[in-house]
């Protein structure tokens, strides 16, 4: 094999290479090439989902707002039945008080 033919079956056979190279290249672009559709159906469903965690976290700060409310409420109400009870039991002492009193005077 001269010179020349080794250049030219070099060059063919890197010219074959090249081609079946492109060939697949192509091959594989055009089975896995998206539609259009896709692509807007998946940006449709992106915002969706980015609406649907925006709701979220607004409806977890609200929780957690409430929760501070009713837990501030709770404490209050426990404090003013605290309040009341003690009054009560002091209420109660004086009544029985004001009767061992009453009591002393009818017997004496």
């Amino acid at each position: 094999m001269t010179r020349t033919e080794f250049i030219i079956a070099t060059a063919i056979i890197l010219f074959v290479a090249f081609c079946m190279g492109w060939f697949a290249n192509w091959l594989i672009h055009r089975f896995t090439r998206v539609a259009q559709s896709d692509v807007d159906q998946l940006e449709r469903m992106s915002q969706e989902l980015h609406e649907a965690e925006e709701t979220r976290d607004q409806a977890i700060t609200y929780l957690q707002q409430r929760e501070a409310e009713l837990t501030n409420q709770l404490s209050q109400t426990e404090a003013e039945l605290s309040a009341a009870m003690e009054g009560l039991r002091d209420a109660r002492s004086e009544a029985e008080e004001l009767r061992a009193q009453l009591d002393r005077q009818n017997a004496g």
